[in-house]
């Protein structure tokens, strides 16, 4: 362990932000460079001898969170690193993006601030970028075998990491331009700069796994070649269909899905555009869902110059401490600001939008709501709290139900689905098509980027059994997992 005392003489501290008036003048990562490496061997120290570290259970990759942690407490970089690559292909990713169920889980989280888990991590694997810690991991033999990857988000690139260090031979496919799927185009640049793929994509390359971007599966090639072509197939195309908003009104010009809107922004640093077809410069900005991807609209818009931003939650405000039906080590719903929500706007919860208004010519002028509340386990209406704000650009952020139907990659391939929407699969993640597997939200729904990730590493396990009769990959979770993120 690390510093027996640590939890007692050390507080919690987390990185520092930027000033808002600075960030929102540019796209680079919120966070002051170098912030955190001063503090670190601190914070990690705050990791106690708890005996059973709930912390593992709350990761769905099952982290070594003690064991990194005392590494990092003691400065031994390259050790720390190795124990955070055993279990997480992508630390950087998740470092950056991931909500920490881990924190909720730690045992010192029962009566203090936790350990800064998410902190200690990114720093370990920023400084093993840094001294060329991280290398690529050749397979000392090949199989023999192929497998095609179909998507390159986060459960797609573990996946494919995982086979192509097996030894298989692994092409990955992407409808998209560039590598990354949503990590690429859904998420925007000031919460992971993309970079951080790039050199991932580098590592992978120079491992023999291959990319094939700018193909989509169903579409421009068939399903049944593809199955032809490869041993294996792993679908990690994720839970794309977004959830719509059908209100008179919804056809107005200016009315966006969040995930027409953010990727726009992105290509823009890219370099593919000048400036964003969809923008909310000098526009009044809705937005509607007050989830991450809502979050990320409301920075993504502030950044653009948006003359307001509101963003509307049909369910009540989270409260500030623990439900008593969420106790510890569960991950608890609570009200959480982000940084977007640091740099301004407004947050309206227990709203519901019964219809869009607009100008002569078609474009959206003002939304029309109208306050909820739960009577009898059931939202209602309230009379008399019926209001309109402006709104010249609205996005639609409620999520996601389910993998997209329309491209005949589920019928051409004949799988069957589950009774919520997601692609069927078994203990081994293969679907009812021998020989073709589903790993992250296509089989999941729509879900975290640390379980894509576990859920890659598990599929991949699935795939090198089913091609060599038996696997020494990991299997971090089955199908069925939940942990303690319920």
């Amino acid at each position: 362990m690390a510093d027996p005392k640590g939890f007692l003489n050390h507080g919690r501290e987390v990185a520092k932000s930027r000033p808002v008036e600075e960030r929102v003048r540019d796209w680079n990562e919120v966070y002051v460079p170098g912030s955190l490496l001063p503090i670190i061997s601190k914070q990690a120290s705050r990791c106690m001898d708890c005996g059973i570290p709930f912390c593992h259970n709350g990761c769905p990759l099952g982290n070594l969170i003690p064991e990194w942690n005392d590494y990092a407490y003691r400065e031994d970089w390259s050790a720390a690193q190795e124990r955070l690559h055993a279990t997480n292909n992508f630390p950087e990713f998740t470092g950056r993006l991931c909500p920490a169920p881990c924190e909720s889980a730690c045992v010192l989280g029962i009566n203090q601030p936790p350990v800064t888990i998410k902190n200690v991590e990114v720093s370990i694997i920023d400084k093993a970028w840094e001294t060329g810690d991280v290398a690529p991991q050749i397979p000392e033999r090949l199989s023999g075998k192929t497998v095609a990857v179909v998507g390159s988000g986060p459960a797609g690139l573990a996946a494919a990491q995982q086979l192509t260090r097996a030894g298989h031979t692994v092409a990955v496919y992407e409808r998209a331009d560039r590598v990354g799927g949503l990590l690429r185009y859904g998420i925007p640049e000031f919460k992971m700069e993309k970079r951080h793929i790039n050199r991932r994509i580098e590592q992978m390359r120079a491992e023999g796994t291959r990319f094939r971007t700018g193909v989509e599966i169903g579409r421009d090639l068939k399903a049944t070649d593809l199955k032809k072509r490869y041993d294996a197939v792993v679908l990690a195309v994720g839970a794309t269909t977004a959830r719509d908003l059908p209100v008179p009104g919804r056809e107005l010009r200016g009315i966006h899905q969040a995930m027409e809107y953010l990727p726009l922004a992105n290509k823009v640093q890219e370099g593919d555009f000048v400036a964003p077809p969809i923008t909310a410069e000098g526009k009044h900005v809705v937005v509607i869902g007050g989830g991450d991807t809502g979050a990320d609209c409301v920075g993504t818009a502030h950044r653009q110059g948006a003359a307001s931003v509101t963003q509307l939650e049909i369910m009540p405000r989270p409260g500030e401490d623990r439900a008593p039906h969420q106790p510890w080590p569960t991950f608890p719903m609570l009200y959480k600001v982000t940084s977007a929500h640091e740099e301004g706007g407004e947050r309206v919860y227990s709203v519901s939008t019964t219809h869009f208004e607009g100008d002569e010519d078609g474009n959206v002028q003002w939304l029309h709501l109208v306050e909820v509340e739960f009577v009898e386990g059931k939202l209602t209406q309230k009379p008399g709290t019926e209001r309109k704000i402006p709104a010249q650009l609205v996005t639609l952020a409620m999520g996601f139900t389910g993998t997209d139907r329309e491209n005949g990659l589920v019928e051409q391939f004949g799988l069957d689905l589950d009774e919520r929407g997601n692609i069927a699969r078994d203990a081994d993640f293969q679907t009812n098509v021998p020989g073709v597997f589903v790993a992250g939200d296509a089989g999941r729904g729509q879900s975290l980027i640390v379980w894509a990730i576990a859920e890659g590493r598990s599929a991949a396990r699935g795939v090198d059994r089913f091609l060599t009769g038996a696997s020494e990959l990991p299997a971090p979770i089955r199908p069925t997992d939940r942990a303690l993120t319920v």
